[in-house]
C-alpha cells in the first residue's frame, strides 16, 4: 500500500511511504513491515488484528521513495520468512533484541574493518621506524605541507609529533594550525573501514584545507608567531604490560573469523545457511555478541585512552592493535547502544529530525569537533554512517576535530592550542556549508 502524506504541519514537505501487509493464513493474523539497514537492524514485525492505522510506525519508518515526481512508479521487491524467529536475544522481548542486535553490528559491521584497517597502519609505522624530527629539521621550508600531510594520516600519532615539534619551537604557529585542521584522528579509521572513498576524500580534503589554512596564517602572524624561547624535552609515559594482555590471544582468535563473517556480511551473503546450523543458532549472533563482549571487557579491565594508545609506541605490535580497536569498539557500541535505546523508548524519527534542522547540523557537528579526543568524533562518524546526518556535517566536525593532539597542545600551549583551533573552525565552516550548497 502506498501512501503520499505531509511529514511536517505546516510545511509543504511531502514523502511517499511503501507499507508491507502479510496475511499468514497460520495464524489468521497480517503482519505491518519496517525496514533496517546497514547498521540498523531490521526492525521487529508489529502484529495486527486490522489493516488499518493503528500501527506506533510513522510513514518514514517504511521504505520511502522520491516525491520530485508523483507520476512515477517504483517496482520494490520484498520477501518474508515465517520461520524466523525475532525474539530471540539475550533477554526476551524487543529491548533485549535491540541490544543484542547493536552489540552485533557494531562488531561486524565496523569493529573488525576498523581492527584490519589499524593492522595495515600500524604494521607500515612499524616496520617503517620513520624519525620525524630528524626530517623535520632537513625540510624546513615545507613545514606546513608536511605537518598538514601528518595530520590528515589515520590516528592521531602523527598529529601528536607535529604539536610536540611546535611545542619545541621547531616548526611554525602556522603548521600547528594546519595538522589540528587536517587531523581526524582515530575516527579515520571508522571512515576508512566502512566507506574507504569517503575516508580518501576526508584525507585529500583535510591535506589540502590544512596546507592552504597553515600559510595564511604564517603570512599572517609570521613564522615566529607565539614561539616560545625556551625548549622543552616531552617524554609520554610508557605503559606497562597488564592482566589484560594474556586475552589477545582470544582477541585474535575471534577476529579472524569476525573479519571474514564481516566481509561475507557485507557482500550480503547469509553466512548462517553456509554452516547449515540449526535454526536457533546463530554463528553470525555468537560471534559477533562474543566479539562485542570481549572488546568492552578487555577495554573496561585496561581503559587505555585515544591518547595513550597513540603515543605509547613501547608495545608490541598486536598490544597497540587490540587496544586501539578496544577503544574504537567500546565507542561505536556506545554510540550505537544510546541511539538504538533512545529510538526504541521515544520512537522519534531521528531523521526526519535533523531534515527539519538541517542548516544546524553541520554548525553542530563542528561544535563537537572542539572537543578534545576522538571518542566524541566517532559518534559523529557513526550517525554519518547511519545516513542521520549529511556528509557536509562529517566534513566539518573531521576539519574542526583536533583529536588527542588538542590534549598535547592544551597541557604545554594552552594559548596557542586555543587560537589554533579557531583558526582550524573558519575552514571548517566554510568547506561544510560549501559542500551542503553545491552537493547536498
Amino acid at each position: 500500500m502506498e501512501t503520499v502524506c505531509n511529514i511536517h504541519e505546516g510545511v509543504d514537505d511531502y514523502t511517499r511511504a511503501i507499507r508491507l501487509g502479510v496475511y499468514d493464513h497460520l495464524s489468521e493474523e497480517f503482519y505491518d513491515s519496517a525496514f533496517g539497514n546497514t547498521f540498523q537492524a531490521r526492525q521487529d514485525t508489529r502484529l495486527i488484528k486490522t489493516w488499518s492505522h493503528d500501527s506506533v510506525y510513522t510513514a518514514n519508518t517504511y521504505t520511502s521513495v522520491p516525491t520530485s515526481d508523483l507520476n512515477e512508479w517504483f517496482f520494490i521487491c520484498a520477501s518474508y520468512d515465517p520461520e524466523i524467529n525475532e525474539g530471540y536475544a539475550f533477554q526476551t522481548g524487543e529491548f533485549g533484541d535491540v541490544v543484542r542486535q547493536s552489540m552485533v553490528d557494531a562488531y561486524l559491521a565496523v569493529s573488525v574493518f576498523v581492527g584490519f584497517t589499524l593492522i595495515v597502519f600500524i604494521g607500515l609505522d612499524s616496520l617503517t621506524n620513520f624519525d620525524i624530527g630528524s626530517f623535520l629539521d632537513k625540510t624546513k621550508k615545507l613545514h606546513v605541507p608536511i605537518a598538514s600531510f601528518l595530520g590528515a594520516i589515520p590516528g592521531c600519532g602523527g598529529a601528536i609529533i607535529v604539536v610536540t615539534q611546535y611545542i619545541q619551537g621547531r616548526i611554525s604557529f602556522g603548521s600547528l594550525v594546519a595538522v589540528l585542521t587536517a587531523t581526524m584522528g582515530d575516527a579515520a579509521f571508522l571512515i576508512l573501514a566502512m566507506e574507504p572513498s569517503t575516508g580518501l576524500l576526508i584525507f585529500c580534503l583535510g591535506a589540502i584545507v590544512g596546507t592552504i589554512s597553515g600559510y595564511l596564517v604564517d603570512l599572517l602572524h609570521g613564522t615566529n608567531f607565539m614561539m616560545d624561547s625556551s625548549k622543552i624535552e616531552i617524554e609520554f609515559e610508557k605503559l606497562k604490560k597488564t592482566f589484560v594482555s594474556k586475552f589477545n590471544l582470544f582477541w585474535m582468535i575471534l577476529f579472524v573469523p569476525g573479519f571474514i563473517i564481516g566481509l561475507l556480511l557485507a557482500f550480503q551473503v547469509d553466512v548462517d545457511k553456509i554452516f547449515l546450523l540449526p535454526q536457533h543458532i546463530s554463528i553470525v549472533l555468537i560471534l559477533g555478541s562474543a566479539g562485542a563482549i570481549l572488546s568492552i571487557f578487555m577495554w573496561s579491565l585496561n581503559p587505555l585512552s585515544d591518547f595513550q594508545c597513540s603515543t605509547d609506541k613501547s608495545r608490541g605490535f598486536v598490544s597497540r592493535v587490540v587496544d586501539t580497536t578496544n577503544f574504537v569498539t567500546t565507542w561505536v557500541i556506545s554510540g550505537f547502544l544510546v541511539f538504538e535505546i533512545f529510538m526504541y523508548f521515544t520512537n522519534l524519527d531521528l531523521k526526519m529530525f535533523f531534515d527539519l534542522w538541517l542548516p544546524f547540523v553541520p554548525l553542530v557537528a563542528i561544535l563537537f569537533g572542539f572537543l578534545p579526543g576522538c571518542g566524541p568524533q566517532i559518534v559523529i562518524a557513526t550517525f554519518y554512517l547511519n545516513g542521520y546526518v549529511p556528509l557536509s556535517a562529517e566534513l566539518g566536525n573531521a576539519i574542526s576535530n583536533d583529536g588527542d593532539a588538542l590534549f598535547t597542545a592544551i597541557a604545554l600551549a594552552p594559548k596557542a592550542a586555543i587560537m589554533a583551533t579557531v583558526y582550524s573552525a573558519i575552514p571548517a565552516i566554510i568547506v561544510a556549508y560549501s559542500y551542503m550548497f553545491f552537493f547536498e
